[in-house]
């Protein structure tokens, strides 16, 4: 029931990573940095998958959607997480909280399930090489690309929708840098039941599909790969799917650590910190995680930088 004599909010006011003051410049700093080197890292990586033919492969297909999603991703929320260093009231309107949420939601999820077709390339790449053209064909990785999206829309609509309908009264501080789920559901005055039964069941879905996937995808690539007779072989197979199972360990990790825990004002400060890592330090390394021992990025890298020169 809504309490009688409430205010409703018309804006809330983002805690933030921190609210001690001789943090906010050093922070700003950091996540600055961080930014810049996102966008131009993703850019880069957009760029040159999108120049080089010989990169027009599905995994680099998969990468090229996820540089993109981890462009919009941190774009989301970096840039007034960035304000809010340098400003004294760190206030977001209720319609860009919403607007933010959904987003958030949108993206998150987009980039859990281009993970997730990243592991099921892989899978088919070492266990089924001589089928890898016809299984991984152009159609197949549109129609994942396409269920990706789909899917984070009807997440995201059904996260945003469902916190549209709830009233928030007097208190309008989120303990947070970003209008996530679980701060904005400690903050509202009416019943939270069926915005939690909706989190638990789209988050259980969220966790068992792709986990399922890449352990199951995973096991069949450890078992061919211990099949495999020649050191360079099981090397080369094993150097094809390091960049992969980092990026997942990171972003998966993360994430689970902020959503599995149970809620409380202890559990939601130390949520912010690896909440850190998956909106703001994945989308900034994965660029390097994929390109630092990859040969073909490094020719392609190579490629365009002669034709600049000639």
């Amino acid at each position: 029931m809504t309490p009688l004599n409430a205010s409703f909010v018309t804006e809330f006011i983002l805690v933030g990573l921190t609210d001690l003051p001789d943090l906010q410049l050093p922070l700003f700093c950091l996540f600055l940095v961080m930014y810049m080197v996102t966008v131009l890292g993703n850019l880069c990586f957009i760029t040159l998958i999108g120049l080089n033919s010989h990169l027009h492969t599905p995994m680099y297909y998969f990468l090229f959607n996820l540089s993109f999603i981890d462009l919009c991703y941190s774009s989301v929320f970096t840039p007034k997480m960035l304000i809010n260093f340098t400003s004294k009231k760190n206030i977001i309107s209720y319609r860009g909280c919403m607007t933010q949420l959904y987003f958030f939601c949108f993206f998150g999820v987009c980039e859990a399930y281009v993970l997730t077709s990243m592991a099921y390339d892989r899978y088919v790449a070492i266990c089924n090489p001589l089928l890898y053209n016809v299984v991984m064909s152009p159609k197949v990785c549109s129609i994942l690309m396409l269920g990706t999206y789909l899917k984070a829309f009807l997440d995201a609509m059904a996260h945003t929708g469902c916190m549209l309908r709830l009233t928030f009264c007097d208190a309008n501080t989120i303990n947070h840098y970003l209008c996530d789920i679980l701060p904005l559901l400690q903050l509202s005055c009416t019943s939270t039941y069926v915005n939690e039964l909706v989190v638990f069941i789209v988050l259980s879905i969220n966790v068992m599909v792709p986990s399922v996937t890449i352990f199951v995808s995973y096991g069949f690539i450890l078992s061919s790969i211990l099949h495999v007779s020649s050191t360079e072989g099981r090397s080369k197979a094993f150097s094809t799917c390091s960049s992969h199972i980092v990026a997942v360990s990171f972003f998966f990790g993360s994430g689970a650590f902020m959503y599995l825990k149970p809620s409380s004002a202890g559990s939601m400060d130390e949520g912010k910190i690896s909440s850190v890592f998956y909106t703001i330090a994945v989308p900034m390394m994965n660029p390097f995680i994929y390109s630092l021992r990859n040969k073909d990025i490094k020719l392609a890298v190579r490629k365009t930088l002669s034709r600049r020169m000639n």
